[in-house]
Formats: structure tokens, sequence, C-alpha cells
């Protein structure tokens, strides 16, 4: 195992020898297994092991960022000055620089989190066996016709990061998962759906069978879909899918959207966006969620905020760089990986849910879509206007009458935001915890 602490300052150190007094290195060595089965037989398996490092220079207003797979003394003295004479030819940028010792995090033990699962890594053919399992199940269902995938995983990674203001600190994260996609019918009358379940802690995981058979069951009902009508009507996005329309959010309230001046909502700071009593809450330090931690990629310390709070815009989502930018502190949620300075980046997200079921929001909407699969996305980021292509299924008197393909749904963001209404759906685990999402008068475009 590399000691990615000293692996880190060993790229600073040599920043320095190359000409540089501010400069920040991150460190990122990763295992991953990936199993996929087809058939009751073993389609591909892959292992990957390595050490991948990246370094930012900066001189005055200047920056540049590089990266390597290679860790030896000579390479990343040889990337030190690579990067150096990169940045002396980058144009100056204002905003660029590390942040002050006064703004680091004090505390960079994430054990609390419980990012990392050390129970021993699986081995290969546990994995193949709960794949193989998954597609077992799905394959007794009489309504299937073939397996798509079925596919099992395993990652465990360690991340370092130092800076030259004096900032050093790391963390472990581990990750597995296991897909299952179905398909019922045959020739144009095919149909697929799928199932899973990625967790930190193996002991979480659902049983393989269980997420088969879900698959499955998935992919017949929506058997002999067929395009519904055109018109305006309310659309329930299912909670699989109900978490793009507050990714929509997000990305709008990014700082460097903001900043560019790209964004349909960069004068709203303070307006509802959200109906009243609904929040969006950020929590980075969540356990056993995939997107904690508890500092950013440039050492400050993460906190717990609303987005939007009792349905009004309260921030941005800002790095030091966007903050600047902007005249306004960094929110500490900034992300980066080896090979690109940081980038304003949300966390843990969690949606206020409601009392009443998906079931009570069906009977509630009368005649319109739910939709529970999404493709392709038009989305305008100076307007909100929006248009996504849609399957699901048709509700009539309130109540799952077929299922429906090859549709459009449109409308604007702002809208659909400020009428929505959540179910009590959603799952816990996740790193966004949105519910099924009701929002009425959507244009669907069908036959």
């Amino acid at each position: 195992m590399t000691d990615l602490a000293a692996l880190t300052q060993q790229i600073l150190d040599a920043a320095r020898r190359a000409g540089v007094d501010d400069a920040d290195a991150i460190a990122v060595q990763g295992t991953s297994i990936s199993i996929d089965v087809r058939q009751g037989a073993l389609e591909k398996a892959e292992r990957s092991e390595g050490v991948d490092i990246g370094l930012r220079v900066l001189l005055g207003q200047r920056q540049a960022c590089v990266s390597s797979s290679d860790s030896r003394p000579a390479a990343i003295a040889a990337m030190a000055e690579r990067a150096v004479a990169m940045a002396r030819e980058a144009p100056e940028d204002p905003t660029v620089g590390l942040a002050d010792a006064s703004q680091l995090a004090t505390q960079t033990d994430t054990a609390h989190l419980e990012l990392y699962d050390g129970s021993p890594e699986p081995d290969p053919a546990a994995l193949q066996d709960a794949a193989l399992r998954a597609e077992s199940a799905a394959r007794e269902n009489p309504g299937i016709s073939q397996i798509s995938e079925t596919s099992a995983g395993y990652s465990r990674r360690q991340i370092h990061m130092a800076a030259t203001n004096g900032f050093s600190g790391g963390y472990a994260r581990s990750d597995i998962g296991l897909s299952c996609v179905a398909i019922s019918g045959t020739g144009t009358g095919m149909e697929r759906d799928y199932d899973y379940d990625t967790r930190i802690y193996q002991a979480d995981m659902r049983d393989p069978a269980d997420i088969g058979r879900t698959a499955a069951a998935r992919a017949v009902e929506r058997a002999g879909s067929r395009r519904p009508k055109t018109g305006a009507y309310p659309v329930l996005f299912d909670e699989r899918v109900a978490s793009s329309l507050i990714g929509h959010l997000v990305s709008a309230i990014n700082g460097s959207a903001i900043a560019r001046g790209a964004s349909f909502l960069r004068d709203a700071l303070g307006d509802q966006i959200l109906p009243d009593g609904m929040s969006l809450i950020e929590d980075p330090h969540r356990p056993r969620a995939f997107a904690s931690k508890i500092f950013d990629a440039e050492g400050l310390p993460t906190v717990r905020r609303a987005l939007i709070d009792d349905g009004t815009l309260t921030g941005w989502t800002l790095d030091l760089a966007t903050g600047r930018k902007l005249g306004l502190p960094s929110t500490a949620n900034a992300a980066r990986g080896t090979s690109a300075p940081p980038q304003p980046s949300v966390t843990n997200l969690a949606l206020t849910q409601a009392t009443a079921s998906r079931a009570d929001l069906i009977a509630q909407m009368g005649t319109g879509l739910l939709v529970t699969s999404m493709i392709g996305s038009t989305i305008n980021p100076n307007t909100g206007d929006y248009s996504r292509g849609a399957a699901g299924f048709w509700i009539q008197n309130g109540e799952i009458s077929h299922p429906v393909n090859e549709c459009t749904i449109a409308g604007n963001l702002r809208d659909m935001w400020r009428t929505m209404i959540a179910a009590n759906d959603a799952r816990p685990h996740l790193s966004r915890v949105v519910p099924s999402l009701l929002v009425e008068g959507l244009t669907l475009a069908g036959d």
C-alpha cells in the first residue's frame, strides 16, 4: 500500500524545486472489480489497480494542472516542471488561489462517516455468484424473453490531498453494487427495465434474487406499451427518476453557471423556487452516504446547509474561485479529480418528504402519466424550458391503466418546481434522497 500522504508531499516538494510557492496535490489509489454474466455463464471479468496523481501549480494569478499514473521520483519531477511551464503560458485569472490557512479544516478524520467497509474484499467468484443468482431469479418470470445484462462490481479508493498552505488530509471509500436489466416481448414489442442496488457496506446489500425478480417484474409490466394521447396532463415522476428534477435545480444554482450568467436562476436569490414547506438540505456528514465528506477539495470544512429553505432559494454552490468571482465566501463545495482544478459540486441532498404514498398521488392525479424512465434531455439553461423523452404508465381515474412509451414531456422548470407535490417513498441510503414528485400541467406529446 502506497503512503499517499508522503507521496503528495513529494509532489509538492517537486513543485517547489520547479519554481512555485503555491501548489496543491492529490493522490488516488484504487482497486476495482467488475463481473458480467449472461445466460448462466461468466461473460466478462475485469480488475484494475493503480495510483493516479495530480498537481496544480499557481504562479501569481496563473495556474496549470497536470496528472500522471507514474509516481516514480523522476516522473514526478518532470510532471512538476511541465506544470510550471504550462502555468507560465496560461492566462491570468484573479480568482485563482489556495485557501488561507485560517480557513482550513482542522478535523480530517472521516471514520464517523463510515465511508469505507473494512471487511475483506469480495472474491470475484462471490460477485459472479451474486450476478448469476440475480439473473436466474429474473429468468424465472415466464414473461421474460431475455436478460440483457447482469453485472456486479466492487471498488475501494484511498484519496489524499495536500497543499503548500499547510493542509493535508485523506480518506478511504468503498462501494459494492449489483444490477440486472431484463427484457420482455420480442421484435418491435420488446420492453426493458431494470433494478439495482449499490452500497458502501457489503452487509447492507439487498438479496440478489430480489433484484433479479424486481427487474423482471418491471419489464413484464411494460409489455404492450403504446403512445399516449397528446395533451396537458399531470405527471408523476417515480422515485427512480424524480431526483433528475432536483439535479436540474442543483445545476442552475451552481456557482460556475451563476458566475458566467448562464443560468435562468441567476437573479433568483431570495425568490420562492419550491412550494411552501419544501426544503432542499445538503448534509455532507450523513453516515454511509456516497457523497459524504468532512472537508472539500480545497481543504475547507464542510457544513450542513439549506439550499432551499421553506421554498426560498438561499444561496449558490461555491468553491473558492467562483466565490471570489461573485464576491462571496466559498460554501466548501469544491470537488476535483487529478487532472483539473476544483469546481463547485454538491454532496448529499434531501428533499422534504410528505405523508402521502405514491399510490395516494396516483389516486389524486386522476388522469395523467406516471414516468418510470427517461431518455434524452433538452434543458435551456437561460430560460429553464424543459423537454425529455419518457416512458411509464397511463393513469386513468386514479388507477394504473396501461404502459406507455415513445412520448415527450415538456414544461418550464420554474413552473414545475412551484407545483411539485412530494410523496413519502424516498430511499434514505441514497446520496440524493428524493421521493416521487407530482407535477401539474405538463405538455405531453404522444399520438
